[in-house]
């Protein structure tokens, strides 16, 4: 397995996984985070098997931080380790930075709560631990974990205000 930046098809074929993978409440505009990745504050990467795009990784750049902010294994791919190998191979390729991640907090009344509780297992099982953060990303109550890092609210908060901009920052806030 491989992790590069992606490029040509592997961008076609990135953003057509990024638009099925990540309800539309959670994405970003995808020309948003083409036009960040050319500011270098972003990175559109792609997750390969012998060649063949597996998944996806999209990340945002600040200081010692980086913000796994979405991150996506294809649903046909799925249930064979590409996703805790590419989490790994994400560490490694950040080795001197900070990884950080939101997700939805296993709300009892969320129609999708055993998939959080399932996604929230697997970070913690491949490494990733619990801040106590919480927060809400556009109305989208969430938590924060690190690869064991100790970072504060307002250094969280910077990312998007330093990175993204101040219209979505706004949009960002403690629980």
């Amino acid at each position: 397995m491989e992790i590069k930046k992606a490029a040509g098809r592997e961008r076609k074929w990135i953003k057509r996984t990024y638009l099925e993978s990540f309800p539309k409440s959670e994405r970003k505009p995808f020309g948003l985070m083409k036009l960040k990745e050319k500011q270098g504050v972003m990175e559109i990467l792609a997750i390969l098997e012998k060649g063949r795009p597996v998944g996806l990784a999209i990340t945002v750049l600040y200081q010692d931080m980086v913000l796994l902010d979405y991150f996506a294994i294809h649903r046909s791919c799925r249930g064979k380790n590409y996703g805790s190998q590419a989490l790994q191979m994400l560490k490694e390729w950040y080795q001197d930075r900070r990884l950080i991640l939101e997700i939805e907090l296993p709300d009892e009344n969320a129609s999708n709560r055993k998939e959080r509780i399932r996604r929230k297992q697997f970070y913690l099982k491949n490494g990733m631990v619990e801040t106590g953060l919480r927060v809400c990303v556009f109305q989208v109550p969430m938590e924060v974990l690190t690869d064991g890092a100790h970072i504060t609210y307002d250094e969280y908060h910077g990312i998007y205000r330093e990175t993204i901009g101040t219209v979505f920052a706004r949009k960002v806030t403690s629980l």
